[in-house]
């Protein structure tokens, strides 16, 4: 499992949006557990966009309201075929307008930190130069980070949970969770 490569000893508090995409939430249990923890944490606003959007018709104008008002932006899925659910492609391709989120113009994003929180069903090992899936989680992610890099945001490494499809039960979770929690 991959550790988030943030020092929050120096960061002052932050509003962050947890922009939450799990197509199949009902069978998820790591992905369920974390979102509920996420809800309780103070400066925390989780959006469900499969809740939101069931129909898939994004509002570019909510979604961009949510994003000034929050300073980090995560984006939490399960690691599908290599990338995300569809329904976060769309939202990118909704939402990052030109003239507004890059481009002539487009600053409102910058400064703002972001990254992937994702659980895998595969082990960590799996992802690497010598695993069967032969890159990095952060290379699979890399047009992400590009993303981020061209709307002038500031990519952090992936909160990943390796083998997700192994824990039965919150309590299982828990230990893997406390390893992964950025050092103070």
């Amino acid at each position: 499992m991959s550790r988030p490569c943030l020092n929050t000893r120096n960061l002052a508090p932050r509003r962050v949006l947890v922009l939450f995409a799990h197509p199949a939430l009902e069978r998820s249990r790591v992905n369920r557990h974390l979102v509920e923890v996420a809800r309780n944490v103070p400066g925390v606003r989780v959006h469900d966009l499969y809740e939101a959007y069931p129909a898939f018709n994004i509002s570019a104008k909510r979604e961009q309201q949510l994003l000034l008002e929050h300073d980090a932006i995560v984006f939490q899925h399960p690691f599908y075929w290599y990338s995300v659910p569809a329904i976060l492609k769309e939202w990118q391709d909704i939402v990052l307008e030109h003239g507004w989120a890059y481009g002539s113009g487009g600053t409102q994003l910058a400064g703002k930190l972001t990254l992937n929180a994702l659980t895998t069903g595969g082990p960590e090992q799996a992802y690497g130069p010598n695993g069967w899936n032969h890159f990095s989680i952060r290379e699979f992610l890399a047009p992400w980070e590009q993303t981020a890099n061209l709307c002038k945001m500031k990519f952090l490494a992936p909160f990943t949970v390796h083998s997700a499809l192994q824990y039965a039960t919150a309590e299982q979770l828990a230990p893997q969770l406390r390893r992964r929690r950025p050092r103070s």
